[in-house]
């Protein structure tokens, strides 16, 4: 018996996702396949052209615009960006730093800061349970 193996395959969107890039400013070609895992594997290791310049001045989708002004998606979205960015319109968002990136930043803050306390709390917890005598077996 000889096993066939098939080619795993994705919709273009969940590659360009994969990728961290916005879909819609993608080659067509792109756009109209599928992509393999094999096929992902080589746009990532070596990146053409047109990857290189998407990743570099986008349009980024929204994850990537969120990571790059340092504030969650639902931030993005209180503040009213909906659409992709390029990295120009990032840097100048950046640079104008409106209220609402400020304040969306400083509940980022908030919220990375109480990542840390409860992770370092259940580490001191998972410290503590290890340390404990175990009752007699029997």
């Amino acid at each position: 018996m000889t096993s066939h193996q098939t080619t795993q395959t994705m919709k273009p969107a969940t590659a360009a996702k994969k990728l961290g890039v916005y879909l819609e400013a993608t080659p067509a070609e792109f756009q109209e396949g599928v992509v393999s895992r094999t096929e992902l594997n080589a746009l990532q290791a070596d990146p053409p052209q047109w990857l290189q310049d998407l990743r570099r001045t986008g349009p980024h989708p929204r994850p990537v615009v969120a990571a790059k002004l340092g504030i969650s998606i639902a931030g993005l979205a209180r503040g009213g960006v909906t659409e992709a960015l390029t990295t120009d319109q990032i840097d100048a968002l950046k640079q104008d730093n409106p209220e609402w990136l400020q304040k969306e930043r400083a509940t980022q803050a908030e919220v990375r800061k109480e990542a840390v306390r409860i992770k370092e709390k259940n580490k001191e917890k998972s410290a503590q349970q290890a340390d404990e005598p175990r009752g007699p077996r029997s």
